[in-house]
């Protein structure tokens, strides 16, 4: 049995080759390049494909794949919205994913970039760097005092709404789909627009389809609070940006914080040896934002996700050539 892993970073690779340990039956294959056009051509004599990317997985690639007699691919990570799905169906390719790394990693992140955002962190900051000490007119605000409106109750939601639960934050939420538990607590509200109308706080934690996506638009952002921070560690499609710079603009937005953005592809993950290098001036724009905080997705990188990723995805592509079934399959 030959697996190959595409996209191995050097922080995976500890955590791939002890899995190849722990299973010696596996001829394991590795390399740090993506899967694409010009690299498909590795995966020949293999049964299984490992892989994390942000980039797609064309028809080309995906038609390869199925020349070469592959019909097992693991994602190491959620999202298959890059995914060509007619072309994995037209060469039978079945796909798994890794629904949960690490959902508190992600809702750590979004709760402490909340904080930051409430606590003036970025202002004070930039002031101290200056020698300015002084406090006034920077005053917080509390979590505790506020309604926060969480879009999406999965795993990673559900993580969140925990957190600040134990801030002592009011918590409402909405989602097509109820979970039982939240449902029987009554925290939830029957549309978009009731979660926009009553959240100081809105923290998204939806997937990318292509009927959310600028759901955050200029009639979403009209039917918010005046004020509203806006949290997105989801997906950067989720959000208009020009919409957004516009909210911001206008103060109907106090804060934001974006762990993601919907052109990060090629921007995120990548040195430009400098600010100005950075190829996306509205990108740059928002980070300049005293109230703006941009990071480059990296919500989900601790320790603990980064090896989940990495043995879920193995175990799930061994178990699919092994027995043809795995408990993460994707319906494409």
């Amino acid at each position: 049995m030959k697996i190959i892993a595409y996209g191995i970073r050097d922080d995976e690779k500890p955590y791939l080759d002890k899995w190849s340990e722990e299973n010696p039956d596996v001829e394991v294959a590795s390399t740090g390049e993506l899967l694409d056009e010009s690299t498909v051509e590795q995966a020949k004599g293999a049964d299984g494909v490992v892989t994390y990317q942000q980039k797609p997985y064309t028809a080309a690639v995906l038609d390869k794949l199925g020349e070469y007699g592959i019909k097992y691919l693991s994602l190491r990570n959620v999202g298959v919205d890059n995914i060509d799905a007619d072309a994995a169906k037209r060469n039978g390719i079945q796909v798994t994913n890794v629904p949960a790394y690490s959902p508190e990693a992600i809702a750590e992140f979004t709760v402490t970039q909340l904080m930051r955002l409430l606590r003036r962190t970025n202002t004070f900051d930039r002031k101290e760097a200056n020698g300015d000490l002084r406090w006034a007119p920077d005053i917080a605000e509390e979590l505790n005092q506020l309604t926060v409106g969480v879009y999406a109750t999965g795993r990673i939601g559900r993580a969140a709404m925990r957190i600040y639960k134990g801030f002592g934050a009011k918590v409402i939420a909405y989602d097509i789909f109820h979970n039982p538990e939240l449902e029987k607590e009554g925290v939830y509200v029957d549309t978009p627009e009731e979660l926009y109308a009553q959240s100081d706080v809105l923290s998204i934690h939806a997937p990318a389809t292509k009927e959310n996506e600028h759901m955050l638009n200029d009639d979403a952002f009209s039917k918010m609070k005046d004020g509203v921070y806006i949290l997105n560690p989801a997906r950067g499609t989720l959000v208009d940006t020009d919409a957004l710079i516009r909210a911001l603009d206008s103060g109907k937005v106090a804060g934001a914080a974006l762990d993601v953005y919907e052109n990060e592809v090629g921007i995120f993950n990548t040195d430009f040896g400098s600010f100005d290098k950075i190829p996306d001036e509205r990108l740059k724009g928002l980070m300049k934002r005293e109230n703006v905080l941009v990071s480059p997705h990296i919500a989900f990188y601790t320790k603990r996700a980064v090896r989940n990723m990495v043995y879920f995805a193995m175990d799930a592509n061994k178990s699919l050539i092994s027995t043809g079934k795995s408990d993460k399959l994707v319906k494409l």
